[in-house]
């Protein structure tokens, strides 16, 4: 079976993030021919088309683009901020995708997972996420669907997952999304 390359995107640029973690353990249980790669966005400017238009394109939306479109499928794990993703995930969409007639994002599979120490674990977040992607032409699975609520309770100051029923839960995401992955590839 041939290598599979994930693009991992957390949408929080927190040191400490909650959801880095999670990133984190959903990487590790991905099968051996699975490789993750945790792409970065918080170093993208804005995306201001003028500077698509021009000769001045920033090298950090080029090398950007370059990366995920190299991705195979990719797994979105983030916060939720005033009820919809952070700015910093929407631009780096917005980035990958522009200019017009240039989505790299386009034809692939994609898993989204949010997660938040409040009770709805990022639904809006996640579904706001998800409309923009349908747009983008990314084929996300639906099932099962993945808002971690109260994480603060099964996270660690290190980072590692203390709850015995959130791993395996988080396994049956990785589960669904490689049988995605797989079927979209045959």
């Amino acid at each position: 079976m041939e290598k599979r390359k994930i693009g991992v995107i957390v949408g929080s640029l927190r040191e400490g993030s909650f959801n880095k973690s999670i990133a984190k353990k959903l990487a590790s249980q991905l099968p051996e021919n699975y490789e993750a790669e945790f792409l970065e966005i918080g170093q993208l400017p804005f995306y201001n088309e003028d500077l698509d238009a021009g000769t001045d394109v920033p090298k950090e939306w080029e090398d950007f683009r370059v990366k995920v479109k190299a991705m195979d499928a990719y797994l979105f794990v983030t916060p939720e901020y005033n009820r919809s993703m952070p700015a910093v995930l929407k631009n780096a969409l917005d980035v990958a995708s522009r200019p017009y007639g240039e989505n790299v994002w386009s034809g692939k599979t994609a898993a989204v997972i949010s997660a938040s120490p409040g009770a709805t674990g990022g639904f809006g977040a996640n579904h706001h996420l998800r409309q923009s992607l349908v747009f983008l032409n990314v084929i996300t699975m639906q099932q099962p669907e993945a808002y971690l609520g109260n994480v603060t309770s099964f996270i660690n100051e290190d980072g590692s997952i203390t709850s015995e029923r959130t791993v395996p839960f988080l396994q049956s995401i990785i589960d669904g999304f490689v049988a995605l992955t797989e079927q979209f590839y045959k």
